[in-house]
């Protein structure tokens, strides 16, 4: 079997009502978003997709705080001529409970495209990457992942197909579009890598 790493575990306060998204071989999902603060007061709102009958269980009226457990996944859409990539949380369980806050990400594939290394104008090392996740029946989830700092600097020599681990957390990012028609204001979706577990060959 092959192996897969991809758990993430969300406590926050449900920022919108469960609405209906798609049906899939007779199961029904709904995508709602979660609100989870920051350490730095900062909040990132991130989209939840759930099957029907865990929505059920989890009996979201009591209006509590919700701990999703689960998978990040992504889905290509083709909109206005272009493909977008969906990221979202794929609840496996909710249980509505209160407590601190949580956002607890830990994913393990290999890179599948170049990593790109820059500095801010205050001098901040980043490192972006895309991880090709492994997930059943021979399928992936391409994730943005976000490095910092010295660990950046050691991203920034890898290259495609090296596999390496990331615990972190899964954040939003609000952003603004300009295109032909004016600008519009988007949200990313990345995870904030806390730590790495690099290939050893590249130091």
């Amino acid at each position: 079997m092959e192996h897969i790493t991809n758990q993430i575990v969300l406590r926050g306060s449900l920022a919108s009502l469960p609405q209906f998204s798609h049906e899939n071989h007779g199961r029904r999902f709904f995508r709602f978003f979660l609100e989870v603060p920051r350490l730095s007061g900062a909040v990132d709102t991130l989209p939840v997709i759930a099957e029907e009958s865990i929505l059920n269980a989890a009996d979201l009226s009591n209006g509590e705080m919700l701990t999703v457990t689960g998978q990040v996944r992504s889905h290509n859409i083709r909109s206005d001529g272009r493909r977008h990539l969906l990221i979202f949380v794929f609840a496996a369980s909710i249980v509505c409970e209160d407590g601190e806050p949580v956002n607890d990400v830990i994913l393990e594939g290999p890179i599948c495209r170049e990593p790109t290394y820059r500095r801010t104008p205050l001098g901040r090392e980043i490192c972006d990457v895309m991880l090709a996740v492994p997930r059943a029946f021979q399928r992936a989830d391409y994730l943005p992942c976000i490095l910092w700092g010295r660990t950046a600097l050691e991203a920034s020599q890898c290259h495609t197909r090296d596999c390496i681990r990331i615990c972190g957390r899964l954040q939003s990012r609000v952003y603004t579009k300009v295109t032909e028609t004016g600008s519009t204001e988007r949200t990313a979706y990345e995870i904030s890598a806390l730590t790495a577990d690099l290939p050893e060959d590249i130091f």
